[in-house]
């Protein structure tokens, strides 16, 4: 049986964007996470990837949220 993200990851576009922006984001702040020192443009686009993967996060568990209450809405009906 399938999650509810894995549903959505096959069938919601918008969620599958958000979800690979997220991982692009996750990937680039990894790569400077390996730097052993960021110069000031890197640090201040560390905050800002951060910011926004975790903006993709919120938006995303939010559509997750979403879905799970219209399966309860079907499993009910």
């Amino acid at each position: 049986m399938l999650t509810p993200r894995d549903q959505l990851l096959a069938s919601h576009e918008e969620f599958r964007k958000l979800a690979t922006e997220h991982t692009q984001y996750a990937e680039r702040l990894d790569s400077l996470t390996q730097k052993r020192y960021l110069t000031d443009d890197e640090k201040l686009e560390e905050v800002r990837l951060k910011k926004l993967k975790l903006r993709l996060k919120d938006q995303m568990e939010s559509i997750e949220r979403e879905f799970r209450i219209q399966i309860q809405h079907h499993q009910v009906a």
